[in-house]
């Protein structure tokens, strides 16, 4: 009688409550992770909202009483930039500095205590005798961190692309579409950038199976691939080109090349001797040019760039699976 009482409690006993699964898992051993994310959207988050309300405010009230332009739009004939100016693009330097430099710390983390520290440590190698399939570690292990990356970046993006529209004058001369950090944060390459911090470390930690040097090869192999990357941005897009006879084209936009040019339309590197007759008949200079992006451009290269580094992303990934699968056969 004991038996069988035992045995029919055993089967009526309800399901422990509350969140299971890898999901779970992954947030429990990684909420110190979490909670930093979610302070670090927080504090670009509350500066980006501080520029777009109180600060672009008083930046536009100093340049006002400075009598900087006509209608007191601020540009480059202003001598300098008050203290309030000062404080609304520290506002922004802040956030999107903050955003642009998460890829980073992604790809460190993902390699050193992603993936890095459970295989030095024996605990994926538990995971995978039983009932988890090394696969579905992997899934899991970049399926979770994807999801809550792209959630908050999108937030952010969309947040920052908001300030950016409702203040262009008050930066016009200050601070351009094309700077890095600008650049990353106004669309969807954020995201791709994130998303590839992600993948190389965790390559990373597979292929070194040990917590700090997957996190320095992790960091080392973004910083090399975002520098290529920046390298290439001005080529993914043809470029505009101004000529001028007389003098320099304008500067403007996101300048790409520039130089002079002979008689018979052969590009040639500027002679700099604009104003020395003598020089420029010397080197058959007849006029300038200046390959540039303008404003216009920004969605072009964006979206070539993001497919580029989504492209990277996938090759990582598919490297990280087969290499995993070859280990675990």
């Amino acid at each position: 009688m004991t038996a069988t009482t035992t045995t029919a409690t055993a089967r009526t006993a309800p399901a422990p409550r509350g969140p299971r699964g890898l999901t779970w898992l992954m947030l429990r051993l990684h909420r110190s992770a979490l909670w930093f994310w979610l302070m670090l959207l927080a504090v670009a988050a509350g500066a980006l909202l501080w520029a777009y309300g109180p600060g672009a405010e008083a930046a536009w009230e100093e340049f006002r009483r400075m009598d900087c332009g006509p209608t007191g739009t601020p540009d480059l004939s202003c001598d300098y930039a008050g203290p309030a100016y000062q404080d609304y693009d520290l506002a922004l330097a802040l956030a999107a500095g903050l955003l642009t430099v998460a890829p980073l710390l992604v790809a460190a983390w993902a390699g050193g205590a992603l993936t890095g520290r459970e295989l030095e440590n024996g605990t994926a190698r538990l995971a995978w005798v039983q009932s988890v399939s090394p696969a579905r570690w992997l899934a899991a292990k970049l399926a979770v961190p994807a999801a809550v990356l792209t959630t908050g970046a999108l937030a952010l993006t969309a947040l920052h692309r908001l300030v950016w529209a409702s203040d262009g004058e008050l930066r016009d001369g200050w601070r351009e579409w094309h700077s890095t950090t600008t650049y990353i944060v106004n669309g969807p390459l954020l995201i791709a950038y994130l998303l590839l911090g992600l993948a190389v470390g965790v390559l990373a930690g597979l292929l070194l199976g040990r917590a700090l040097p997957a996190l320095a090869a992790a960091a080392a192999a973004l910083v090399a691939l975002l520098t290529a990357l920046d390298a290439v941005r001005p080529h993914l897009w043809p470029a505009e080109t101004l000529v001028d006879k007389e003098q320099y084209p304008d500067w403007i936009g996101m300048v790409v090349d520039d130089g002079a040019l002979t008689a018979d339309g052969t590009r040639i590197d500027d002679p700099i001797c604009v104003d020395d007759a003598r020089c420029l008949a010397e080197h058959d200079v007849v006029g300038f040019y200046r390959d540039y992006h303008p404003a216009g451009h920004f969605w072009p290269l964006q979206l070539m760039e993001t497919a580029l580094v989504l492209a990277l992303t996938a090759l990582a990934l598919l490297a990280a699976f087969r290499l995993l699968r070859r280990r675990t056969h």
